[in-house]
């Protein structure tokens, strides 16, 4: 693990175990044409997360792109974290594009520049699948959170990514059944996926505590635009838990509670309820 502008950059063990079989197999040129692709990706994504004025804590190279930990105290908007997302494929796009411009002009090894251009295209198409933590899960969701509670935007995309997961899982293990050889690269893909989202299905709960935790940055936003506020109505019997999960991503509320008779008794802030629901 190294340490680049106060970035910690560390290599997954599935790509250390990629580096050693390549060792054993001769084809060491390709995985660190590969490691130098999923860097600079990577790159893409920290310099967006940057402009997006997030700070990235940390950035975990894996064989197709690399996981972010970031802290961004509730100034990511979903748009800016799309834009995030997309940067890393982006970096493949151009990547591809000047190796084009290469071949036309007929420099460098032919071979080679055409093995670049087809693992910037694997990588950037294996991350737009949509499934997180790849890119295009992290914009699905994103997308997702601009007209859905943004609790069941975790839910349902960590729900979704695990079943994806095991069938990638699946079909790594489908030729067993016929006899073929075992998709050992889509094996460990797809325990990874697994891992991964099963870990973060659990963590959800202190997602969402963080999420409500930084709301003040919404507050601001919304006075800043001077928006308006999305209603939500609700009982005065409802669970608390029940209307927090109701709160949208990119939108300020004000809740409106009934009482038995259907009559609003009450008009409360959204900063009322959270700071409530945290005791303060």
């Amino acid at each position: 693990m190294i340490r680049i502008f106060g970035i910690e950059l560390s290599l997954h063990p599935l790509f250390v175990l990629i580096l050693l079989f390549s060792v054993l197999t001769g084809q060491f040129l390709e995985l660190l044409t590969l490691f130098t692709i999923v860097l600079i990706h990577e790159l893409g994504h920290v310099c967006a997360a940057l402009l997006a004025g997030v700070t990235v804590r940390s950035v975990q190279l894996l064989p197709f792109g690399g996981v972010a930990v970031i802290e961004d105290h509730g100034r990511l908007t979903a748009s800016r974290e799309i834009g995030i997302a997309l940067a890393g494929p982006l970096q493949n796009g151009i990547m591809i594009l000047l190796a084009v411009m290469l071949q036309q002009a007929n420099a460098g090894s032919t071979a080679f520049l055409a093995y670049f251009i087809q693992a910037n295209a694997i990588i950037a198409l294996f991350n737009l699948l949509p499934v997180l933590p790849l890119d295009g899960g992290k914009v699905l969701q994103a997308a997702l959170s601009m007209f859905l509670p943004y609790y069941y935007t975790l839910l349902w995309g960590g729900r979704i990514s695990i079943g994806a997961s095991v069938l990638v899982i699946g079909y790594a293990l489908l030729p067993l059944g016929t006899g073929g050889g075992l998709r050992l690269n889509l094996l460990m893909i797809g325990a990874f996926l697994l891992y991964s989202n099963r870990t973060d299905h659990r963590n959800l709960p202190y997602r969402f505590m963080a999420f409500l935790m930084n709301r003040e940055a919404m507050y601001a936003r919304h006075l800043r635009s001077n928006s308006e506020a999305r209603p939500i109505v609700a009982d005065s019997a409802k669970p608390l838990d029940d209307i927090l999960r109701l709160f949208k991503r990119n939108q300020y509320h004000f809740i409106y509670v009934m009482n038995d008779d259907r009559n609003i008794v009450a008009v409360v802030p959204e900063q009322r309820l959270i700071s409530t629901y945290f005791g303060k």
